[in-house]
């Protein structure tokens, strides 16, 4: 009895933690928000083709996340969990603030996204009863991963756009699997040597520390997006000058016709 009782009062302080942590974390994305996204116009500062191949990759990568989570969830015991439980309860967190609870569903949906083992392990170190419940969590992020590839395909198909992000994006996630099991190295590890070697920037790891290796993949995806958007930008201005020309000279023409 006094074990249930525990267990039961384990289960409630993780629910309590996950709600301050959801409301918390709502109401700084609401500040942020309403400071920089009215002054912030993705449209106006990057072309148009590069916007929509952006909105396009951001879903393919919300559900890649959803899917590397699924499977640590059920392989965790294979890496250092400290690491699974800050992404498990990051992405979490990022799809409870974007919940809108004013419906059954989706307080039903928040009560499957508590990250019941990653915060069972954190505040109980409790590890069996912690892989169980994670095999409830996996089911949300099941869900997730569908929502997230079905936006993008309605994105897809409203804008007309192309499916060969798709490929790219598959060869990528499969190379991150591959690189690190192939060379034995953790998954950060992995997506920086993936994303490093794509870019064409070698096959190395620069950073000995996380923050250094996340800071180097910034950099890499950084200045892979800012590269493409260079080259869309200096491409749009000789075309807009040279057009802007034949206008002009097209224009002189059908003057000299009507005098």
């Amino acid at each position: 009895m006094d074990i249930l009782n525990n267990t039961l009062f384990q289960l409630a302080v993780v629910i309590v933690t996950f709600l301050i942590l959801t409301l918390l974390s709502g109401f700084i994305y609401k500040k942020l928000k309403n400071k920089f996204g009215k002054t912030v116009n993705i449209t106006e500062l990057l072309p148009e083709d590069e916007v929509h191949s952006l909105r396009q990759a951001f879903y393919l990568i919300m559900m890649a996340l959803c899917i590397v989570n699924i499977f640590y969830s059920l392989t965790s015991f294979e890496m250092n969990l400290i690491y699974f439980v800050i992404f498990d309860l990051a992405l979490s967190l990022y799809f409870a603030i974007t919940l809108d609870m004013s419906s059954t569903k989706n307080k039903i949906l928040w009560l499957l996204l508590v990250p019941y083992g990653a915060l069972f392990y954190s505040l109980f170190n409790v590890n069996v009863l912690a892989f169980i419940l994670d095999l409830i969590h996996v089911l949300i992020f099941i869900y997730f991963a569908k929502l997230n590839f079905d936006k993008f395909m309605e994105y897809t198909r409203s804008n007309a756009l192309g499916l060969s992000i798709v490929l790219l994006f598959v060869i990528i996630f499969v190379s991150f699997f591959i690189t690190q099991y192939a060379e034995n190295v953790n998954a950060l590890d992995s997506l920086v040597m993936v994303s490093n070697e794509f870019t064409g920037n070698g096959f190395a790891v620069f950073g000995n520390s996380i923050p250094g290796k996340l800071n180097s993949l910034l950099l890499v995806w950084g200045g892979y997006v800012i590269s493409g958007v260079g080259a869309a930008t200096l491409t749009a201005a000789i075309l807009t000058k040279h057009f802007n020309k034949r206008f002009e000279e097209l224009e002189r023409l059908i003057e000299g016709d009507d005098e």
